[in-house]
């Protein structure tokens, strides 16, 4: 009963672990992709943004198997 709190706790972290590095790899590819061809800034926002939105998705998951322990 007193492992609850702990296996919650390691739930969130371990997944939000996967969302945090894919968020900062998008963020860094789509910087990157505009710092070499600024013109392309309007094609790379909507998809870094629907990407984005997918891999936190994955970390909204990850709360909610917390959140039913």
């Amino acid at each position: 009963m007193e492992l609850i709190p702990l296996a919650k706790a390691i739930a969130i972290g371990v997944g939000a672990i996967g969302p945090g590095i894919g968020v900062g790899l998008i963020g860094a590819r789509a910087m990157e992709a505009i710092g070499r061809n600024p013109e392309a800034a309007g094609k790379v926002l909507v998809p870094m943004l629907i990407a984005s939105a997918f891999a936190e998705a994955i970390a909204i998951y990850a709360l909610v198997i917390a959140f039913s322990l």
